[in-house]
């Protein structure tokens, strides 16, 4: 495993769509084993494959719940339900904080490393991080979803 550099902000793969994940081989697993080791230790929740410089429909993520790092490999957004608005961050974008509006609840089906299809359901800070890394790998961006800035960091922006 190795720390892969992440992208930030203003660079062009941050707005492209990825492409489906059609290998299941040894290239993806250690793909999504630096993208774990990465957002560890980057101590984020998650992290898409174009923010290492991969335009493919991978991503890791990990609230730090006890349970583990959730790899999703061409994950598709099936349900979601309610809505949240909460502080958003984001490893390409160190140190910006900003309001967004997601759901709180969202279930989502996508393959594992092997090519095994699942489904998961995630709840409050789950359901925001799918969401949040989902985005990614259409090129939205979570500023793109600002619903308002924190107050002290607006008053820094004019």
């Amino acid at each position: 495993m190795a720390l892969r550099e992440i992208v930030k902000f203003g660079e062009d793969i941050l707005r492209k769509k990825c492409r489906e994940v059609t290998s299941f081989d040894e290239k993806l697993a250690i793909l999504l084993d630096d993208m774990k080791e990465t957002l560890q230790s980057a101590d984020g929740v998650g992290l898409a494959a174009p923010q290492v410089g991969m335009l493919r429909r991978a991503v890791v993520i990990d609230i730090r719940d006890g349970k583990g790092a959730i790899e999703l490999v061409n994950p598709v957004l099936v349900e979601q339900y309610g809505n949240q608005v909460g502080n958003e961050g984001c490893l390409s974008a160190p140190g910006e904080w900003c309001e967004v509006e997601r759901p709180m609840r969202v279930k989502v089906k996508a393959f594992d490393r092997h090519g095994k299809e699942f489904t998961v359901t995630g709840d409050g800070l789950l359901a925001r991080a799918i969401c949040h890394e989902l985005d990614h790998l259409e090129g939205i961006l979570f500023i793109d979803r600002v619903k308002q800035d924190i107050p002290e960091r607006a008053e820094g922006r004019k």
